[in-house]
């Protein structure tokens, strides 16, 4: 990374750390959740490593105060830089009723908090992108001054309601941000067994509005592409696609074995352009992350996800009775 890149942004070195800590605290809770899943206490976990900066450096673009996010079921970067805690994260992991997404109803990776604008997911991919074109409609209509962003896969971006939703979008020149975070695989699909067209925002030429593809491993790369977005959204001129490339550093899921469908020379490489890694390496030639910043660093950041875990495991599950809460209207 170039020197001074995060001031040409007009990022303070306050604003980068408070970045780099979000991204480092979604690693390490990452992380913890596959140990508590092999450890047999949680069901199940859908990685976000090797797409942090993706999601960092796009959160931290959007106005956090009144933006809509729509994420999809890796962005536990973009939800933390939203607002939720790691005992959120961690409750809604071991299925509790203090749960904030949903009571320990759904599945982990399926965001949702009214307070934050974090609007909820379902779990068959896209259809969160026509939600977050009606939103942006909703914006439009009401003169308001907020953006709808919504992430999803490469694999996702085939199906018809990523599509349906551009196309609208495009049609009525609507505030939202789509972003592709393209990791190179659907599950075990390749990405050159997914597109007819070299790239994702090929597609956005066919909906009217501008398409980029960035660096998915350098949060500066997706920082101004979707700061360049946001602004645009915010002066009327409609929406943007962008695609963010990194790489998918685990199995699809903790159900998935990559090592079926992946070379082991493949993911090695793909382990080099770690993002974490590598904005790290930019902060200490910045002279603003030290050893001792980090080890700090470090120990903060493991005693909240010490204590979340530990908070999550103890708290009750929800009541039984409880079960068709919020499936009918009271």
């Amino acid at each position: 990374m170039a020197e001074n890149r995060h001031k040409s942004l007009g990022l303070t070195d306050e604003n980068v750390l408070e970045m780099y800590r979000t991204m480092l605290l979604s690693r390490k809770i990452d992380e913890r959740m596959w140990l508590l899943n092999r450890a047999g206490k949680i069901p199940f976990v859908i990685s976000c490593q090797g797409q942090e900066a993706t999601q960092i450096g796009a959160a931290y673009a959007l106005n956090r105060e009144e933006d809509y996010i729509l994420p999809y079921y890796r962005d536990l970067g973009v939800v933390l830089a939203f607002g939720m805690t790691t005992r959120d994260l961690m409750l809604a992991s071991f299925a509790k009723g203090e749960d904030p997404n949903s009571g320990g109803r759904q599945m982990p990776g399926h965001f949702g908090s009214k307070k934050h604008r974090i609007v909820t997911g379902s779990s068959p991919v896209t259809t969160q992108v026509p939600h977050a074109v009606g939103i942006a409609l909703g914006a439009k209509m009401q003169g308001k001054n907020f953006v709808s962003f919504v992430t999803f896969g490469e694999g996702s971006s085939n199906q018809g309601d990523f599509h349906e939703g551009a196309n609208f979008a495009g049609v009525h020149k609507l505030p939202v941000i789509l972003m592709c975070e393209n990791n190179k695989y659907a599950i075990s699909v390749p990405t050159d067994k997914q597109l007819g067209c070299e790239k994702v925002s090929d597609r956005a030429a066919g909906y009217g509005m501008p398409g980029y593809t960035v660096d998915g491993t350098d949060i500066f790369d997706v920082y101004e592409a979707t700061k360049r977005a946001a602004d645009r959204a915010r002066s009327g001129e409609g929406p943007t696609l962008i695609e963010a490339v990194s790489h998918r550093l685990t199995a699809h899921s903790s159900d998935d074995d990559d090592k079926s469908y992946r070379a082991k020379e493949e993911l090695e490489s793909a382990k080099q352009d770690d993002p974490v890694v590598k904005f790290a390496a930019y902060l200490r030639e910045e002279g603003l992350l030290t050893d001792e910043k980090e080890e700090n660093l470090l120990k903060e950041i493991m005693d909240i996800i010490n204590d979340a875990t530990d908070y999550a495991e103890k708290a009750a599950y929800a009541d039984g009775e409880h079960a068709l809460k919020y499936v009918y209207g009271e």
